[in-house]
């Protein structure tokens, strides 16, 4: 509870890859898995993501670059779906993180998402 709170408070209660600003519908999603041992609950090692984003980070269907870039996984990009597809993953591609920390110590960790 108190990284998800650090986490969430950090990225200013919203989503970093869509800005989503529903705290309920956000969670704390760890870059380096706090079951390693460099997994650390610190905001560093700490994304706000909201549920589909936090699922589409943890199945590799998005990544974050360390520029804080997005990035889409080729697989998902070839796909023609609908528009939570069009819309919620593959629009985002190339884009910069649109709710990064203001702190630049709360910033994701460059050598993690690496």
């Amino acid at each position: 509870p108190l990284f998800r709170a650090m986490v969430i408070d950090a990225y200013r209660r919203k989503c970093a890859v869509c800005a989503l600003s529903h705290a309920e519908l956000l969670d704390a999603a760890h870059i380096t898995p706090d079951s390693a041992e460099e997994g650390a609950p610190v905001t560093s090692n700490g994304l706000a993501l909201c549920k589909i984003h936090h699922a589409a980070y943890d199945k590799f269907i998005i990544g974050i670059r360390p520029d804080l870039t997005i990035a889409v996984a080729t697989r998902a990009l070839e796909e023609t779906d609908g528009p939570m597809l069009r819309y919620g993953l593959q629009g985002f591609h190339g884009q910069e993180l649109r709710s990064p920390p203001s702190r630049k110590r709360d910033r994701p960790d460059p050598q993690r998402l690496d």
